[in-house]
């Protein structure tokens, strides 16, 4: 299969952007068991341009994550309809 420019790179978002979830989700898992916000450690500080700039992207991650519910009902294997 042979894949053109904007596949690859809307492949390689997906990819970037899931990543970028699994840090927030990391950094929000320390955060409630350990009060320990990784991004700021990696900033060193959580108000400089660093931090800033790696919450944005994370917050913009989840935006373009929303994308993936969609492909989620491929995924899942339930059946919405009721039985009576």
């Amino acid at each position: 299969m042979i894949y053109t420019s904007m596949e690859v790179f809307m492949k390689f978002l997906s990819v970037l952007a899931l990543i970028l979830i699994l840090v927030g989700a990391i950094n929000w898992g320390l955060w409630g068991f350990f009060q320990f916000d990784l991004v700021a450690w990696i900033a060193k500080g959580n108000t400089n341009w660093l931090a800033r700039l790696i919450y944005s992207l994370v917050g913009l991650a989840g935006v373009w994550g929303l994308r993936f519910l969609g492909k989620c009902k491929a995924l899942c294997s339930c059946d919405h309809n009721p039985r009576v």
